[in-house]
This record gives C-alpha cells, structure tokens and sequence, in this order.
C-alpha cells in the first residue's frame, strides 16, 4: 500500500511538473495575452462613464416601549442584530420598512419633476429628462441595443401610436416611465442598521451635483412622508376637535345672543314666567359656555399632540457635492480584464490545445486507413 501511494504521488508531482514547464515554456504567449487583456481593460475603464455618489446619514426617532428590562433585553437583542423598538413599536411603518418606502412607485414617481442642473450650469432640466435622455452609457450598450431599436422599429409601423397624457398614473405607468422608475431604484440606496436604526441614504449619478441634490431631495421626502405617516392620525383628531370647537362657539354665540335679546325686551317686568324663561336661557348659555370652554381647551390638546406626533431626525452626515468619482474603478477593471486573459490562455494551454491536436491526429488516422 505505501508502495502504491508513493507512486501516486510521484505521478503527481510528475504531472504538476510538466504542466509548469509547459506554461513556462509558452510564458511570452502567456504575457502577451495578459498585455492585451490590460489594453482592453483600459479601453472598456474609460468608456464606462464616470459615476458620483453622495451618501448622508441620518438617526430616526423610534417610538416604543421602553423599560429597565426592556432597555436590557435590546441591548442583548442588538447584539444578534434584533430590534425590539420596533417589534414593540405600535408603528406599522418602521426603520427596517423605510428601504421598501424609498423603492416604492409612488415615492419614486415624486422624483421625475425635481429640477436638476449639472456641475457645468450647462444642463436645466428635470430627474426624469436627466435619466432619460441625458445619461451616457458605454458605445457597446448602444451596439447591443440596436437588434432591439430595429425590432421595435418594426413593430411600431403595425401599431397604433398611444395618445400621451401629460398627467403621472402610478396606477398605469408607460414603458418609458417603468424604465425611468427602475433606473431610479438601481441609483438610489437605502439600508437601516438594525443594532442603531441609522438610516443611510446613497444615490449614484453621472454629474455629481445632481447627485448631492436628488439625495437631499429624498431626504426631506422620506422625513416628509414618516412625518405624515406619524401625525395622520393626530390631524385628522385635530380636525374634528376644530369643526365641534367651532360649533360650539357657534351656538355659545347663538344661546348669547338669545339671552340678551330677551333681556332687552323684558326689563322691569317681575312676572314668573318671564323669570323662569331668562332662567332657562341663562342656564343654556352658561351649559354653551361651559361646552366652547371644554372644546377650546381639547383643542389645544389636540395641536400639542400633533406637535408630540412629529418625529425628529438627526442629519449625522449631511449631503454634499462630491470630488471623485466612485466608479467605475479602472484599476479593478484592468485587473479583471488581466486575470480573464490569464486564465483563458492558460485554460487553452493545459486542456484545449491538446484536445484540439488530438481530435485533428484522429482525423488524419481515419483519413489515412480510408
């Protein structure tokens, strides 16, 4: 047996042996491709159009349930990457939802009409006619796109053209406004760290000033919409308190004014039933008084909740313009075209090139005993 594994092992020593001379006598080949592997690598890192990331950072607060054992039993929670403040929350929309929020149609759909300008202040137009028109893209999407330009060409002569409509239907939304949408998602990035709730909000644009101004923008929109989300309730209570606020000063007004014209019209009069009726009135327009008092107080309950009701944000890391480009990564780029070159040359030298030899020594075998 040991005889047996030492010729093994001999065999494979043998046979790593061979292959690494046979790739060190064909090692100019080997460099020439990793050359031209490196050429294409920096032909495909320029073409790629440069991208601009802004990222900001901002810290909710969260509403929930908070307690000695509680606080304890988050902190053990945080550690497996659980959040109770959110589990306890009465809240049905918190962090870990906002990721889903910012890619939903109808927040994205609020971004097409934002005014945009380049770095340059060449360029005046909106998101929309930014993502559509003015976004670059590498000469070989415009290749591979042509099949389907000429096929769609085709198609639409045997089509009715649809009647545009100037209003937004995120119930129905177009090809092109679907596209825009999707390009919208794949450049705006939002992610919640579950052990400290921090938000972190990135969008990637081809101008980097347009992409400081859309991730501002979707800032203040997210904020806007939990905003809303959290008082909705509180104003529509506000609401109601402020239409019975209302009417109770409307009546109380009413009951006073009933009271004084009577009062006019029967001074110096000492019958019973002129005295029981100013008693009556008198008592309407204490019981209307008493009512437009309580409703005013429940009125300002009712803003001061509604201020209660408004979440505050803290902007850890603020949007701003920025200097580099995040990519593409022309380094990267090079040394993925490099090491792709490698491999494939080596691939043909160890295994294609010897089948490809022995498939054609058969063929002449075959054409020599016929």
């Amino acid at each position: 047996m040991e005889e047996q594994k030492q010729n093994i092992n001999t065999e494979q020593e043998i046979d790593l042996l061979e292959l690494a001379r046979k790739l060190w006598d064909n090692r100019r080949l080997i460099i020439k491709w990793c050359i031209i592997g490196a050429v294409a690598g920096l032909i495909i890192g320029f073409s790629i159009p440069k991208e601009y990331t802004t990222t900001v950072k901002l810290s909710p607060e969260v509403q929930g349930a908070k307690s000695s054992m509680g606080g304890g039993l988050s902190s053990l929670a945080s550690m497996a990457g659980i959040n109770l403040n959110s589990m306890s929350s009465a809240d049905a929309v918190y962090p870990e939802l906002y990721p889903d929020v910012v890619s939903s149609i109808p927040f994205t759909t609020e971004l097409f009409d934002v005014p945009v300008s380049d770095k340059e202040g060449e360029l005046q137009t909106t998101v929309y006619d930014y993502l559509s028109e003015y976004t670059r893209s590498p000469w070989w999407s415009a290749i591979m796109k042509l099949p389907g330009k000429a096929i769609g060409g085709v198609m639409s002569l045997f089509k009715e053209k649809d009647v545009e409509s100037d209003t937004l239907d995120t119930f129905q939304l177009t090809k092109d406004e679907m596209d825009v949408v999707k390009s919208l998602n794949e450049r705006i990035g939002c992610s919640v760290d579950k052990k400290t709730n921090v938000i972190t909000l990135s969008v990637t644009m081809q101008d980097p000033l347009i992409s400081a101004v859309l991730t501002d923008t979707v800032m203040n929109n997210l904020q806007s919409y939990i905003t809303d989300y959290r008082t909705n309730k509180a104003r529509k209570d506000l609401e109601y308190t402020q239409m019975l606020f209302d009417e109770a000063r409307m009546n109380y007004h009413t009951a006073q004014q009933i009271y004084a014209d009577y009062m006019d019209k029967n001074q110096n009069i000492v019958l019973h039933s002129v005295r029981a009726e100013q008693e009556r009135l008198r008592n309407e327009m204490s019981l209307a008084y008493n009512l437009y008092n309580q409703m005013a107080q429940q009125l300002q309950m009712a803003k001061a909740k509604v201020q209660e009701q408004i979440p505050v944000y803290t902007v850890i890391q603020p949007a701003t313009v920025p200097l580099k480009a995040s990519k593409p990564s022309k380094s990267l780029v090079m040394i993925g075209c490099v090491f792709f070159a490698g491999v494939c040359v080596v691939i043909w030298l160890l295994f294609v090139k010897n089948f490809v030899v022995y498939m054609d020594d058969s063929e002449d075998v075959i054409h020599v005993e016929n």
